[in-house]
């Protein structure tokens, strides 16, 4: 419904309101091309959304009286996310549409109604949520793939930026880049390896089996104490208790249990939840690998002395920025500055390491 004007509209105004058509336009095609990629609930609440940005639509429409011959451009962030919603549908269009609707403009804008305006933050809502979903997913690998990758550049950054300044000849830099990389992405990865392969060895051994109820047959007590055996498990006593009377009387009438497995406390496979230990070296030993051979760059191109250290501090704050800003958008944090964060903790470490090569050089001569 449309509100009533507190007074007759400017071109100014009827600019605006084509402006507003082409971005809620735009912000229904991204809900729909992501609806496209989703299914069961998350598709249901997608569609959902692209028609209530139709409705906001036909608002501007229907003020405008017909669709203008001429309309604007969407935002350029409009635009970017429909490209990206048509072909990845992933965690970061959700993360920047949320960005998107955290900044309606129809708060101040006296031709939206009130219910267009609780429309809007329903759908930071709806989309924080649907964000959240994707961020719970990906929290664990993403914050492994920061790790690694994060460290590799910055270690490996200070290592060379140290030794190239103590005076050393090009190549003796080159070595020690080259060695950090390996020694870093080794000790990466066997510590993951090690670290998952005792989490799971931890699990195996806390992990529940059906030896008593196997034996239930042969009880000449009261099923009380299988019981016990689900309440140290973590069942309450009368879910327990329960439990062991139907697991005793299946046995003794002979009936095999085929519904009852395994019970675990937290739900799911641990195991799955920890995955492979192989899997988790391997991927540490890339992502660190793939950080720490930026620095390296210059001087494996056969650049040296500041020249070289010039480069790498460029591709290393590049990457540095980088990795921040896709922090800043995934966590619906600022991207800027996270980036400018990441970039003051590495180079920070860098020049602390720069500065005893220094100190180190000169004591030398």
């Amino acid at each position: 419904m449309t509100a009533p004007a507190p007074a007759e509209p400017t071109p100014a105004d009827r600019r605006r309101w084509a402006r507003y058509l082409v971005e809620e336009r735009a912000e229904g095609a991204v809900y729909q091309r992501l609806a496209q990629r989703r299914t069961g609930e998350e598709r249901d609440i997608l569609l959902s959304l692209a028609d209530a940005e139709r409705r906001h639509e036909q608002h501007w429409l229907d003020l405008l009286g017909d669709e203008p011959v001429k309309l604007p451009k969407a935002g350029v962030r409009s635009r970017l996310l429909g490209w990206m919603a048509g072909r990845f549908g992933s965690i970061f269009v959700l993360a920047l549409a949320q960005s998107a609707e955290a900044r309606s403009p129809y708060d101040e804008e006296r031709w939206a109604t009130p219910a267009m305006r609780a429309d809007e933050r329903v759908h930071y809502e709806v989309v924080r949520g649907l964000a959240a979903r994707g961020r719970r997913r990906l929290s664990g690998s993403f914050r492994a793939a920061v790790f690694g990758a994060n460290d590799g550049l910055v270690s490996n950054l200070a290592l060379v930026l140290g030794i190239g300044a103590t005076g050393v000849s090009s190549g003796f830099v080159l070595f020690s880049g080259i060695a950090g990389l390996l020694a870093g992405a080794l000790s990466m990865g066997a510590g993951e390896f090690v670290s998952v392969r005792s989490q799971r060895e931890l699990l195996a051994a806390t992990e529940a089996n059906e030896d008593a109820a196997a034996s239930a047959a042969d009880l000449d007590i009261d099923e009380n104490e299988l019981a016990l055996v689900y309440r140290a498990r973590g069942m309450d006593p009368d879910e327990a208790l329960e439990r062991a009377r139907r697991i005793v009387a299946a046995a003794r009438a002979g009936v095999q249990r085929s519904v009852t497995g395994p019970i675990h406390v937290h739900g799911g496979d641990d195991h799955e939840i920890v995955g492979s230990d192989w899997t988790a070296a391997l991927s540490s030993f890339l992502l660190f690998a793939s950080g720490a051979i930026v620095p390296v760059l210059p001087w494996l191109f056969g650049l040296a002395g500041t020249t070289a250290i010039v480069v790498a501090l460029i591709l290393v704050g590049v990457a540095l920025l980088s990795t921040g800003a896709m922090v800043g958008i995934l966590s619906g944090g600022p991207p800027l500055k996270r980036a400018l964060r990441q970039l003051a903790i590495g180079f920070g470490a860098a020049a602390v390491t720069y500065a005893l090569g220094l100190v180190f050089g000169v004591s030398a001569l």
